[in-house]
């Protein structure tokens, strides 16, 4: 089911230019751009510091599906949230942060391999050593504590920005959350590099595991989807912009 639906992704990202959305008169945006056009490239224009609009002639499903996951928050995600919390002293839910990102060292360091960053691959490599080592199968990220090692991290989608594919058109995915074509694509792709699927073959296991996932990191940082719905005019408008340019910054090589 994977890779059909990989397959089916990889499709819709490849014929993206030959849709629009009935009422967008936008241009679709060059999903593969001619490398020897003079105009600026979305990743030069980050580098300077220029606004770079979001292509978005979904707009009005993409607000839709904002408002049914904002409601699933409210009514669902935030109270279980706030009980997992109190269960869970911040420092466990801390460790188990660190857990997750140390077994998503296949993800992280494939993709710098496939983006040719070297310097990446190396640290990525490095801390996984030493935390699934000494940092006790990665529950203590012994390598920023005591090292002086950050975590790093790459992904199927920035790499796919990195070869030069663009982003297409913004999606905001149900329960997901903010998204486009590309990072869409990567986001599929970058399952297969995840371990621990292949030790069973059960797919409630796999939504309890990114269930849980989420659940700690929102734990970890409570209150920011409120800050942003509160200090923000359109909360929607507010995301996508967030989100974009996040991504784009990750595009910009050090």
């Amino acid at each position: 089911m994977k890779t059909v639906g990989f397959i089916i992704l990889l499709f819709i990202l490849l014929c993206q230019p030959l849709f629009s959305v009935a009422g967008d008169n936008s241009p679709a945006p060059n999903i593969f751009p001619n490398l020897l056009d003079e105009e600026v490239s979305v990743d030069e224009a980050v580098e300077r510091g220029q606004e770079v609009a979001v292509y978005d002639p979904l707009e009005s499903m993409n607000r839709f599906l904002f408002e049914v996951n904002d409601r699933l928050y409210i009514w669902a995600v935030k109270p279980v949230t706030k009980g997992y919390r109190l269960v869970l002293p911040h420092e466990l839910r801390e460790s188990l942060g660190n857990f997750f990102l140390n077994i998503s060292f296949p993800v992280n360091f494939l993709n710098s391999v496939l983006q040719g960053d070297f310097s990446t691959m190396a640290i990525v490599a490095e801390r996984f050593l030493i935390n699934s080592t000494i940092g006790i199968c990665g529950l203590v990220d012994v390598a920023a504590g005591e090292f002086d090692i950050g975590p790093r991290r790459a992904d199927f989608g920035q790499t796919l920005g990195r070869w030069g594919i663009g982003e297409g058109m913004f999606i905001y995915w149900p329960l997901v959350g903010p998204s486009n074509l590309r990072d869409t694509i990567g986001l599929t792709a970058d399952t297969f590099a995840k371990p621990l699927p292949y030790l069973y073959d059960d797919r409630m296991i796999d939504l309890a595991i990114y269930s849980t996932e989420r659940i700690n990191v929102l734990s970890l940082n409570p209150g920011l989807y409120e800050d942003l719905k509160r200090y923000s005019l359109d909360p929607y408008v507010a995301a996508r912009q967030a989100y974009s340019e996040y991504r784009r910054s990750l595009l910009v090589r050090d």
